[in-house]
């Protein structure tokens, strides 16, 4: 099976890590990089760092008004997608590329798939919430994080082919505490030692870190 994934920001990349390994193993995978964030901060130090396969398609959109960002990143998936003929399109989260990515699988008539289905803000004037509500409702397979997003989808009257499957940033960070643990010196420059400190967030609950960190 022949799987294209579609990823543009950095979160995606992210997401992407664990998850292509194990598409990997059975499938064939096609990266399809849109290009929406391309500095190397933002894009080619988590390829280098993750251990991300090089996108075999780099459509290099950069910034432009989200309109017209999007209809660049349609315009160019659909060559793409045509092409390569993927059995699914998969795409991420609620970004421009995510947009992108499931209206070109539709008009192509391509199966298409969406991690992190069911995300509502319920705030209709933030961008994402249109990209993934229109995601969500072009896709035959929806992949969500908790049970709020699957009663999310069943509100809106999606109940076919949603499955609970957890939180890819949850494995993505254990991978990069791995990495860290390696290539981090942040205990030693502080004078800490592991399991032996606080982390304090804004709102002043205690969090002790375990072992891992």
């Amino acid at each position: 099976m022949k799987i294209a994934s579609v990823v543009g920001a950095r979160p995606q990349f992210i997401k992407l890590a664990p998850l292509s390994r194990q598409i990997r193993k059975r499938h064939t995978e096609v990266i399809i990089h849109t290009g929406q964030h391309y500095h190397d901060e933002l894009s080619e130090i988590f390829f280098r760092e993750l251990k991300i396969p090089r996108p075999d398609y780099n459509l290099e959109v950069g910034s432009a008004e989200q309109g017209r960002q999007t209809a660049e990143m349609l315009i160019k998936l659909e060559e793409v997608l045509q092409f390569e003929q993927p059995d699914w399109v998969l795409v991420f989260g609620d970004t421009n590329s995510t947009l992108a990515g499931a209206l070109a699988a539709s008009k192509l008539h391509l199966p298409l798939a969406h991690i992190e289905a069911g995300m509502r803000s319920y705030n209709n004037s933030m961008p994402e919430e249109t990209n993934r509500k229109v995601a969500d409702h072009l896709s035959q397979l929806l992949f969500c994080t908790g049970q709020n997003p699957v009663s999310n989808l069943k509100k809106e009257g999606i109940i076919k082919e949603v499955h609970l499957v957890g939180d890819l940033m949850l494995e993505a960070l254990g991978e990069n505490v791995r990495i860290a643990r390696q290539k981090s010196s942040i205990l030693q420059k502080l004078r800490l030692s592991r399991n032996n400190y606080y982390l304090v967030p804004s709102t002043g609950q205690r969090i002790q870190i375990p072992e891992s960190g």
